[in-house]
């Protein structure tokens, strides 16, 4: 209406001005401050072990069942999980409820079969103060300060620091809840609306881990066949990836990268055939000089015989064998008799 009746110079950034100076229509416009996109942080782009760094979240809950009989009872369950900070291997784990020894108990299982990792993230607890009513009893455990004291401690005994993301940010904690997401996508088209028991739980959730840690870690082109994958710094290949040939026959300089990577591990394979295999089971030979055990008579007292004969079984295993002391002629099993140094 100004401009049908004045000629305004720069009519348009003036009337911006006053309109973003204005604190009622600030108010009602709902912005936010945006700043660029920081650094990636050092735990990132650091070369080290998978889950030496590593982010902790909790989702669900989940129902399931007690049992697959006929109306039975259902309760509550919620999935931990871990999230390498430099690989972005998952390690999935279900956990019953939603107590301070039930997370400790995970966390263990997670330290046994991944390692200790030296530096763990979660979320704060006041991220959880605007969740919905099924987020109520993870707030409560969260924000608990019996619950935070016990887990500082058993994670300083194992050396473990544990760091919170800034308060009221739960887009810092993006690298897991985008975990979160993968999981529940597969886990939704995978159970749909049937009622697990918490081992199918385990079941499917360790099936789901392994197809996250087969994922590219980048973009592949058409020729890539043997894409990066979380799952090559846990096992050295995918963990859904088919059986690979026997190369270590060929010459080394006909191999493509990646069949040189398989022949190394096939020499490790190697290596524990020559050198661990051999040494699990010594085969005994006859005439040996061996001390029958009697479970009656003192060590010193007993009996020293000759070995005459060794019976195998059908899978060509030595079990017991016939031997000759001063006495006669005689039958034991292999764990009755002691091979002397001698020999």
């Amino acid at each position: 209406m100004l401009r049908q009746q004045y000629w305004i110079l720069g009519s348009r950034n003036l009337i911006r001005k006053i309109v973003f100076s204005c604190k009622t229509c600030f108010m009602q416009s709902r912005l936010r401050s945006n700043q660029l996109m920081g650094d990636l942080p050092v735990e990132r782009i650091q070369p080290t072990g998978p889950f030496t760094n590593s982010g902790l979240d909790y989702a669900g809950p989940f129902t399931i069942k007690f049992s697959s009989g006929r109306n039975p009872k259902l309760t509550k369950t919620y999935v931990a999980l871990f999230l390498c900070f430099s690989t972005k291997a998952v390690y999935l784990e279900a956990v019953s409820d939603l107590t301070t020894d039930a997370f400790l108990a995970a966390l263990r299982r997670f330290v046994s079969r991944r390692g200790r990792c030296a530096n763990l993230y979660s979320d704060n607890g006041t991220n959880f103060q605007g969740a919905r009513r099924c987020l109520t009893e993870m707030h409560k455990l969260v924000m608990s300060q019996q619950h935070n004291s016990i887990i500082s401690t058993s994670l300083a005994r194992e050396g473990i620091n544990w760091h919170f993301i800034p308060p009221s940010a739960p887009h810092f904690g993006g690298l897991w809840e985008a975990g979160v997401k993968s999981m529940k996508f597969h886990l939704r088209r995978v159970v749909g609306s049937s009622l697990l028991t918490f081992e199918e739980l385990s079941t499917v959730l360790s099936q789901i881990e392994a197809i996250l840690n087969s994922r590219p870690l980048c973009s592949i082109s058409d020729n890539d066949l043997n894409p990066l994958t979380p799952s090559h710094y846990l096992i050295g290949e995918p963990l859904t990836s088919i059986p690979e040939p026997i190369v270590e026959d060929i010459p080394q300089n006909r191999l493509t990268h990646w069949n040189l990577m398989q022949k190394m591990v096939q020499g490790f394979w190697r290596r524990w055939h020559m050198g661990y295999l051999t040494t699990l089971q010594d085969r005994k030979k006859t005439w040996d000089l061996v001390v029958i055990k009697e479970p009656n008579v003192p060590a010193t007292k007993w009996v020293l015989a000759r070995v005459e004969d060794v019976t195998p079984g059908a899978d060509g295993i030595v079990r017991d064998a016939t031997i000759r002391t001063a006495n006669g002629t005689f039958v034991r099993p292999i764990t009755k008799l002691a091979l002397l140094p001698a020999n």
